[in-house]
């Protein structure tokens, strides 16, 4: 009996991995991820929106920097990232983060990865709980938050360990499945 429950919990695994890896899925979430941070609906992300999107992740970006990159994106006639400006942005972010070797041997990456972590691990202990990732998907405003039972799924999809959290090689594995950008 054992066994077929581990079985299933394999399979389950095997297709939330599936899904994370898919595409079209990826699609859908920067999608949905476009759409939260365009706080007025009107399909322009400004540079002001994604500072308060950031800001509420506890990421503060220097604005400065982050009007000098997200204007580099926005087409000369418009006030603000298009859905298409926003995923040649996060297209870019993800190579300077994931692709080649350079990347990988700077350790900026590396520690723009932690920095992220760390806006989730909340209490520093070096593991994100379900709890913690329901605080962080609330300040976002994900639906997803209001039942800590489809957090905890969230969570298994992604526990290598299986111990019930997620540390930060678990963490930067999801990542680079999530953040593969789509042909």
């Amino acid at each position: 009996m054992e066994q077929i429950i581990n079985e299933k919990k394999t399979l389950s695994r095997q297709s939330s991995s599936f899904r994370l890896r898919s595409p079209s899925l990826n699609a859908l979430r920067l999608h949905r991820v476009f759409d939260l941070f365009d706080k007025n609906k009107d399909g322009f992300i400004t540079v002001v929106e994604l500072s308060q999107a950031l800001s509420r992740l506890g990421l503060d970006a220097d604005f400065s920097d982050l009007k000098t990159t997200v204007d580099s994106y926005i087409k000369p006639d418009k006030t603000g990232l298009r859905f298409d400006d926003f995923a040649a942005l996060h297209k870019t972010l993800d190579e300077s983060l994931f692709g080649g070797e350079e990347s990988c041997c700077d350790g900026s990456p590396e520690s723009d990865l932690e920095e992220a972590f760390n806006v989730f691990d909340e209490d520093g202990d070096g593991f994100i709980s379900a709890f913690e990732l329901q605080k962080v998907l609330k300040k976002l405003g994900l639906p997803e938050a209001g039942e800590i039972e489809q957090v905890e799924k969230m969570i298994v999809s992604v526990d290598i360990n299986h111990d019930g959290r997620v540390d930060f090689f678990e963490f930067k594995n999801m990542m680079q499945v999530v953040l593969v950008p789509s042909s």
